[in-house]
């Protein structure tokens, strides 16, 4: 059936991250009938209907920010240019029927399948076919930089940058968490001569997360490996800048125990991430405030339209560690379902939706030259294979 006999069907989506990038482009090659890049269609699966489609992508920044390279972004000058890459200047979204907003979107009312968008400017209504939320969480700098723009991030970036460049104490990062860990590791790497400390509250690493004690051990070991001085089971009371007597920002680290540190720079890596899910319709949301959703990606909790509001990512309600991979396998499901309820609308062929699994604990981590991974099938695994199997090449 030709597309041309249908009006373009309108799908806001909501957040340009992993998730959301993933939905768009995914669902942008289904309806030119091609194969989406980075995924497989499952046996039987129609791709060559061509459909009508017209998408709005609505973000706050004016481009994709690559999050899991944060501590290295923020630890390095040469690769901080290469973290953030404006909308604009990605060719998979230089498309006639793809409109990027940057704004926020502060209200959807799911009965009338109608949006509020507001922008620096102004703010409006947009109506839509299919609605896809996948804005993520709000995480704290430095876990993330707050910038909006390009320009803005490359300034906050070099501000942070030249902190570490002018320490002449050790650098404090408390937290031992995976962001934790991943920054006292770039830090030292990036800067060797650098006197670098990571401090965690809890006698192990990554303590919240429901990993396996060899992985946890092994992290430790990568983190000394490489220079980062680790101190367990201390919590951090107090840091309070004071004066030096060269003039060069100092701080006074206080510990549970009584015990005085001087640092140069401290990176607080302990923030809890917020979902941003504030314009979304209560019903909608866990106690977490983090989206309920079926194994096709729809919300559930009675939400009017269900079968047309799609959540994807780390604001989603579901198992297993969040991470970028897990994002963009849900941006993708979430594609291919709307394509098939299109498919069965318009030919009359019966909807066949991709189910999203439940997902054990998994985890890769950057730790200096090697990276250290877990996942059920093959346990904990490092080195410098592992890097580039599960985080490629800088």
């Amino acid at each position: 059936m030709g597309g041309g006999e249908h009006p373009p069907t309108k799908v806001l989506v909501i957040g340009g991250s992993y998730a959301g990038l993933a939905a768009t482009t995914t669902l942008l090659d289904l309806c030119r009938g091609k194969t989406s890049t980075g995924s497989i269609p499952p046996d039987g699966f129609n791709i060559k209907s061509r459909f009508p489609i017209s998408i709005t992508l609505v973000d706050e920044r004016d481009g994709f920010y690559h999050l899991i390279g944060s501590p290295l972004a923020l630890a390095s000058e040469s690769y901080c240019k290469k973290a953030w890459m404006k909308f604009c200047s990605l060719p998979a979204l230089q498309v006639p029927n793809l409109k990027i907003v940057q704004g926020s979107i502060t209200a959807v009312d799911c009965r009338r399948k109608v949006a509020t968008i507001k922008t620096s400017s102004s703010g409006r209504e947009e109506g839509y076919d299919y609605l896809v939320a996948a804005s993520g969480l709000r995480r704290v700098f430095p876990v993330v930089p707050q910038s909006l723009t390009e320009k803005d991030y490359l300034q906050e970036a070099k501000e942070q940058i030249e902190k570490i460049k002018s320490s002449k104490e050790a650098i404090v990062v408390i937290g031992g968490g995976a962001i934790g860990i991943e920054m006292a590791a770039e830090l030292k790497l990036v800067h060797p001569c650098k006197s670098v400390m990571l401090i965690h509250s809890h006698e192990k690493l990554l303590s919240a997360e429901p990993l396996p004690d060899d992985l946890k051990g092994k992290t430790l070991e990568l983190l000394e490996e490489g220079g980062v001085e680790v101190l367990l089971g201390q919590r951090v009371t107090s840091a309070k800048e004071i004066k030096s007597g060269d003039g060069s920002r100092l701080y006074k680290v206080a510990l549970g125990d009584g015990t005085e540190l001087s640092a140069s720079h401290v990176i607080w890596a302990i923030s809890k991430a917020v979902p941003t899910t504030t314009y979304l319709p209560p019903s909608a949301l866990d106690s977490n405030q983090l989206v309920k959703i079926d194994v096709k990606m729809n919300f559930t909790g009675g939400v009017p339209n269900s079968a047309h509001h799609f959540a994807v990512g780390d604001l989603v309600s579901w198992s297993g560690i969040k991470r970028c991979g897990a994002a963009m396998a849900m941006g993708h499901n979430a594609a291919f379902n709307i394509h098939q309820q299109l498919l069965e609308a318009r030919t009359g062929k019966k909807a066949e939706f991709i189910e999203f699994p439940e997902l054990p604990p998994m985890i890769a981590l950057a730790v200096g030259k090697k990276a250290i991974s877990y996942s059920p099938n093959a346990g904990t695994e490092e080195g410098a294979e592992v890097m580039r199997n599960f985080l490629g090449t800088i």
